[in-house]
């Protein structure tokens, strides 16, 4: 069976609102229901309730570089949580929500898989509870702003914009910093030509379309620690500069508040449930490679304060979503991890030792479905990296080998025994295929990692490094770079920003490609001899961050020729959704 067959199946005894979140501590009071089987968490009135009660554990689970051939994070993240479930324990989840451009694109839905899912899957993979339209809605009213105030200040004398309690604010259209937002793949809209028609149709210039979840509304909804810090980031939010080069922000627009009222409910985590019943908080979004790409840190709050293990996942791979976990959201949120997971499989190693490319919708060739050591071995290096990723923060690595019915004996003895040289744990989990009962090694082991007293988490770089040298640090002990080489405008911003005390100790959120270990996607394994090239610098300052951005990464995707979207539908007579995966 199909993914969503297998949901649709456990969703016919899906585990009622109430005593799902009865289970995890939380009293239906405390809940606002958005249907039969989600619901929103009022966190405050839950965090307030218990207090600084003892924390539980904390899991965050990552992976190797990805490949087409998928890793499965997010089904190990769930497959996790039911293993421990199954141990016994009081466990919990926090996932991202699903984009509407992956899922109906060629990623498909951000469920998990098998039997490790979050259910109801329809709707987490179509809306949720509407907070990826309210950072769109947020976003975009921004842009109205933006562009109705160029307008009348291009047609008004400031008279005029006096009568309307307005001030000149002088906005240069040639530094506006923000694009429209919206939640799909569409590569028709990344540059287009706005204001066309004449005075009353806006200021003519040129403008373009972001995906919704690269937006740094997002990024403030996955770091703020409530509804006030969120509302405090609203205000510095930058859209464009004036003619004198003086920073034009939302504040300046009177627009913040606004937008913020867009959040009021989005702030607030959504619950869910794994399709054995453990509860699973989802909250802000993906793309780690051009965002933070981390589950919330309200979400981790509430996590640890009412689950006895607390599992998190981060985007793509620990070059990426681990470094950003490690050194921006853990920073942010004052929560420290007790053990990480990093996710790997025999077929994508294989990729990795050089194995033949592969897009989806392409037959899988003969070298990813039969035993081939070699390949294996070669591929083994990309693990390395990640493993000693990891390591570097002062965990012991967890290694999960996600299993897959073509894996030899051979081939797992391979990965286990390169994995204990290599100073980690390895595991094989057969949650996909069982469950939590598949996953008792992955729990067992992570348990046996969180109880360790000898373990000290550390960053990787002191908050107070000049940002130059954070930047270095990152490229060379976590990507494996031999250097950082800046063109273009890239090193006056950076000079610019070590000048600037409000903005020097910003958090450094790299912008790469998640395909591979350097900034180039075409270089698998442990790419060696190589510089990370920066050749621009972003500024995100509500969220407090700085983006270096490594090669040409685009904030809008495109829409593949053989999409998910001619593969989904819906029941004319029940109205359940069929064909997502």
């Amino acid at each position: 069976m199909s993914d969503w067959q297998i949901a649709e199946l456990a969703e016919a005894s899906i585990k009622p609102l109430d005593r799902l979140a009865s289970e995890i501590g939380i009293s239906f009071d405390e809940l606002i229901p958005m249907g039969r089987h989600v619901a929103k968490v009022d966190y405050g009135r839950v965090l307030e309730r218990l207090g600084e009660a003892t924390r539980g554990r904390y899991i965050d689970v990552t992976a190797i570089t990805p490949t087409p051939l998928g890793e499965g994070k997010t089904t190990t993240t769930l497959g996790l949580v039911q293993g421990l479930g199954r141990l016994g324990k009081r466990a919990s989840a926090a996932i991202r929500q699903p984009s509407s451009g992956p899922t109906f694109n060629v990623k498909g839905s951000a469920a998990g898989g098998g039997l490790a899912q979050c259910i109801p899957q329809a709707p987490l993979s179509i809306r949720l509870t509407g907070d990826i339209d309210s950072i769109t809605n947020a976003h975009n009213l921004a842009m109205v702003a933006l562009t109705s105030r160029m307008q009348h200040e291009n047609n008004y004398d400031d008279t005029r914009l006096a009568r309307a309690g307005l001030r000149r604010l002088d906005i240069d259209p040639e530094t506006i910093s923000l694009r429209w937002a919206i939640d799909y793949c569409a590569q028709a809209l990344r540059r287009i030509r706005i204001g066309l028609g004449g005075p009353m149709d806006g200021l003519e210039m040129n403008s373009g379309f972001q995906m919704a979840v690269a937006s740094e509304v997002m990024a403030i909804l996955a770091i703020a620690r409530d509804l006030a810090d969120l509302r405090k980031r609203m205000d510095r939010i930058v859209v464009a500069r004036d003619r004198q080069g003086r920073e034009i922000t939302t504040a300046d627009l009177e627009v913040a508040g606004a937008m913020t009222a867009w959040m009021v409910d989005a702030v607030n985590p959504n619950l869910m449930q794994t399709i054995e019943g453990q509860p699973v908080f989802v909250h802000a979004g993906p793309f780690a490679n051009i965002a933070i790409g981390q589950s919330s840190i309200i979400a981790d709050r509430l996590g640890v304060r009412l689950a006895e293990y607390h599992v998190t996942e981060s985007g793509f791979g620990a070059d990426i979503g681990f470094e950003k976990f490690w050194n921006l959201k853990c920073r942010l949120s004052g929560i420290t991890p007790d053990a990480a997971v990093i996710v790997a499989t025999v077929r994508a190693l294989k990729m990795h030792g050089g194995g033949p490319s592969f897009k989806p919708g392409m037959k899988l060739d003969e070298a990813y479905t039969r035993e081939n050591l070699a390949l294996l071995e070669a591929g083994c290096a990309n693990l390395a990296a990640h493993i000693q990723i990891v390591a570097r923060s002062g965990l012991q690595p967890i290694v999960c080998i996600n299993a897959f019915e073509t894996d030899s004996s051979s081939e797992i003895a391979c990965i286990r025994r390169f994995v204990e040289q290599n100073g980690g744990i390895a595991v094989l989990s057969e949650h996909w295929l069982k469950g939590g009962a598949g996953a008792l090694e992955l729990a067992e082991a992570v348990m046996t990692v969180c109880n360790r007293k000898t373990q000290t988490f550390e960053y990787l770089y002191d908050h107070h490094t000049p940002l130059r040298q954070r930047i270095d640090r990152i490229a060379r002990m976590v990507y494996g770079a031999d250097g950082v080489e800046y063109t273009g405008n890239a090193n006056t911003k950076i000079k610019a920003l070590e000048q600037d005390p409000t903005a020097a100790t910003f958090g450094v959120c790299m912008v790469k490609t998640h395909f591979s270990l350097s900034h180039d996607p075409q270089r698998k394994g442990r790419p060696a001899g190589w510089t990370l090239p920066i050749r621009d610098v972003l500024v995100y300052r509500g969220a407090g961050l700085v983006a270096p951005v490594a090669a040409e990464i685009k904030l809008m995707p495109g829409t593949a020729s053989d999409p998910a979207f001619r593969r989904i539908d819906v029941d004319p007579d029940t109205g359940r959704v069929t064909g997502l995966f």
